[in-house]
């Protein structure tokens, strides 16, 4: 029975094999007690492109994976084993970085709740799912002075993806120090297309010459971003 589970874990990233049979098998994984944590951790994961893509498209087109029923049923199941206490740490933590791709209210609360925590895992997660889950824009701040590298990413893809406008002098002294490693440089070229995009022709455009096609391409990605961006002012007023 494991090892259909971890097969079923594993092809779940894959929307060419996704379907509820699927759907619920991985959650069986997640609710089993007896499962090991890494696979009931990967099985939770594994529901989260799922989810977002029933949250983000038409169940009537027919390019969701799984069924109107199951996505309410996966919300549901993974909200109530985050709840329980017995769950173990790890597959709780899997449980909110999956479940928060199709954002409910009570998600604001528990990334708070994990923020606050002095443990560095859950406080990874928090940011985490902060990229998902609007109005913590504080706590990016906070996140974005963390010696953790991994917490400083994850905060300046958040600050990029909320558009951030108090990161903006952070995000732009990553992007011009010669020391940023390249997953957190690329992750600020970014950032610099959705916090600024007017001004990121002057801050970036010194990088297409880069020798790394994936500073040139991110950097593109943000030009064309450039070429007609949003009412800032509007975009503000709707964030708050």
């Amino acid at each position: 029975m494991e090892a259909t589970g971890g097969m079923a874990a594993e092809l779940a990233g894959d929307f060419t094999v996704a379907g509820d049979e699927l759907a619920q098998a991985l959650l069986d994984i997640v609710r089993r007690s007896s499962a090991p944590e890494d696979l009931r951790s990967t099985a939770a994961i594994s529901l989260g492109p799922a989810l977002e893509s029933a949250d983000t498209d038409d169940f009537e087109d027919g390019s969701v994976p799984i069924s109107e029923r199951m996505f309410d049923t996966i919300r549901r199941s993974l909200r109530e084993a985050f709840g329980e206490a017995a769950v173990p740490v790890q597959v709780r933590r899997r449980i909110l970085e999956a479940s928060v791709r199709a954002p409910q209210p009570w998600h604001h609360e528990a990334i708070d709740t994990a923020f606050r925590r002095e443990d560095r895992a859950w406080r990874l997660t928090a940011v985490f799912c902060m990229c998902h889950v609007r109005g913590f824009d504080a706590q990016i701040l906070e996140a974005l002075d963390s010696s953790d590298p991994e917490i400083h990413a994850e905060a300046v893809e958040a600050a990029g993806v909320w558009g951030v406008r108090a990161a903006w002098p952070h995000v732009a002294a990553l992007v011009a120090a010669e020391s940023t490693s390249k997953p957190l440089f690329l992750a600020a070229i970014t950032a610099v297309g959705t916090i600024r995009p007017r001004e990121a022709p002057e801050v970036l455009g010194h990088l297409l010459d880069s020798d790394d096609e994936d500073i040139v391409d991110a950097v593109r990605e943000v030009m064309v971003m450039a070429e007609d961006p949003w009412d800032e002012d509007e975009d503000e007023d709707e964030r708050e």
